[in-house]
């Protein structure tokens, strides 16, 4: 019975899944026929035909996820916002960052740099006789239904997703590439694509690595990673909304998140933060991380308030990242060699 109304439910939402994959395959075709096929015969491309097609597939799907976010949340955030602003100042290259990642511009480069070396990996696990993880019979008739499977996907993929923010919360380099997405004040429905393109960079090697280990198809993986983008706008969003007691515990709420931004708690908490879910919060109950507060604190990072220098625009955010790498070696060289020196006077003193 409990199977037979999973296989029907599984079968409803795969119908809901193909229809959207049918709308975007039509728009991927005719795009790619009348425009961008055209395009590179003329400046002699031809060369990546089939690798632009399959591309375009993302750009497509994050052109519809804007307008859908944007259609959703914007008048959220005017009717209950969290917090009341003077200006949006700053908010916009948040949108910015928002543009270049869901429109596909960072999956293209990650697809023509990146893919010959996944493809050489696979290959390198297939001759020393790795197989991926078989996810889809651990109940068969009923987690072979597709949209059961992508249920698993989605809980293991945020499993590993929970552990990297976390541990770029923990350490010191690492945190500074992540600052970039804490440091700024002003949250709305763009501010979750605010990240350092390194940032951006190792979290999609670690989501396709896991997401090929257990062996996720090409057309989940897309939607995987378009719902995952999504909620995780929604929680972002500058919006004052409550789940109630039990959604909080289920999925991760604007106000969940908005405590892990929070000044003083959210990065730097009794250890070193909160409230690392991605779109799940039973990791942070489960490892002892979760906080469930009520109140809209300020947002941001600590020494943001002392002077520390974040940047403003896309590239300043981007470069002072390095900066302050740089600082925290040398810091670290330094009291290496204090380190040092104490022992060697200790042995004199000896």
């Amino acid at each position: 019975m409990v199977a037979s109304v999973l296989a029907m439910i599984a079968h409803a939402g795969q119908a809901v899944v193909s229809g959207a994959d049918n709308l975007v395959s039509w728009l991927q075709t005719l795009l790619y026929v009348n425009a961008i096929q055209p395009m590179l015969f003329h400046v002699g491309m031809m060369n990546v035909d089939e690798d632009t097609y399959d591309a375009l597939y993302w750009v497509i799907v994050g052109l519809l996820e804007v307008g859908l976010m944007y259609a959703l949340l914007r008048p959220l955030e005017a009717l209950v916002p969290a917090e009341k602003w003077r200006d949006r100042k700053g908010v916009g290259v948040d949108a910015l960052y928002t543009w270049v990642t869901r429109l596909g511009i960072l999956n293209l480069l990650f697809f023509f740099t990146m893919q010959p070396f996944f493809d050489r990996a696979q290959s390198a696990l297939r001759l020393m006789g790795v197989k991926t993880v078989d996810l889809d019979n651990l109940w068969p008739g009923v987690t072979t239904q597709p949209l059961v499977t992508f249920a698993i996907y989605l809980v293991v993929l945020d499993f590993f997703s929970y552990w990297y923010h976390r541990l770029s919360h923990r350490y010191g380099i690492w945190w500074e590439l992540h600052a970039v997405h804490h440091s700024q004040r002003k949250m709305s429905l763009w501010c979750d694509d605010r990240n350092h393109l390194l940032d951006v960079i190792g979290q999609s090697c670690m989501f396709a690595a896991v997401a090929l280990v257990i062996g996720v198809p090409p057309a989940q993986f897309v939607v995987l990673v378009a719902l995952t983008n999504f909620v995780q706008s929604v929680q972002h969003a500058n919006i004052r909304v409550h789940f109630g007691w039990l959604g909080e515990r289920l999925v991760v709420s604007p106000r969940f998140h908005r405590r892990h931004h929070a000044i003083g708690y959210g990065h730097e908490g009794t250890h070193y933060g909160c409230n690392f879910g991605v779109l799940f919060p039973w990791w942070d109950m489960m490892f002892g991380s979760a906080s469930f507060n009520r109140e809209i604190e300020p947002t941001g990072i600590r020494d943001q308030l002392e002077g520390t220098r974040y940047g403003e625009g896309f590239w300043a955010q981007q470069g002072y990242a390095f900066t302050r790498i740089a600082r925290r070696l040398r810091s670290g060289s330094r009291a290496a060699a204090d380190v040092r020196a104490d022992a060697r006077d200790d042995a004199t003193v000896t």
